[in-house]
């Protein structure tokens, strides 16, 4: 059996919101919707991928925890943060977004893969919940 091993350049720490919102910026995605990001890191928070992994509607998008969880563990990471936007420009996170902050850091905490943040934005700004 052949095991292919594809290098990827270290990138700059993650360790502040303003870095991720740099990183966010980047990614293409449609702001007329919710979306949901999910960045994984290393053990040194290193940026390993970044994965575009819900598109809801106006004001939801829903995302089984096993997606998350699932693209994580096949990075290989060691702690992931994810990132949504709402459509409406307002940065506060609502009780839905709360509950599920605090489910899937709960979860992960289960698994050793923690959930860092979760960054609320917009195409201007940002709100990390942590």
């Amino acid at each position: 059996m052949k095991q292919v091993i594809e290098l990827r350049e270290p990138t700059d720490n993650i360790n502040c919101p303003n870095k991720l919102f740099d990183k966010i910026k980047k990614v293409n995605i449609n702001y007329d919707r919710e979306n949901l990001i999910l960045f994984t890191l290393n053990t040194k928070n290193q940026l390993i991928d970044t994965h575009v992994i819900a598109i809801g509607g106006l004001n939801y998008c829903v995302c089984d925890p096993k997606v998350i969880f699932r693209t994580a563990l096949l990075d290989n990471a060691n702690s992931f943060i994810m990132a949504h936007n709402h459509p409406s420009g307002n940065l506060s996170p609502s009780s839905e977004d709360r509950k599920y902050f605090d489910r899937i850091k709960t979860l992960g905490e289960s698994l050793t893969l923690n959930c860092l943040d979760s960054i609320i934005f917009n195409e201007n700004e940002y709100y990390a919940m942590r």
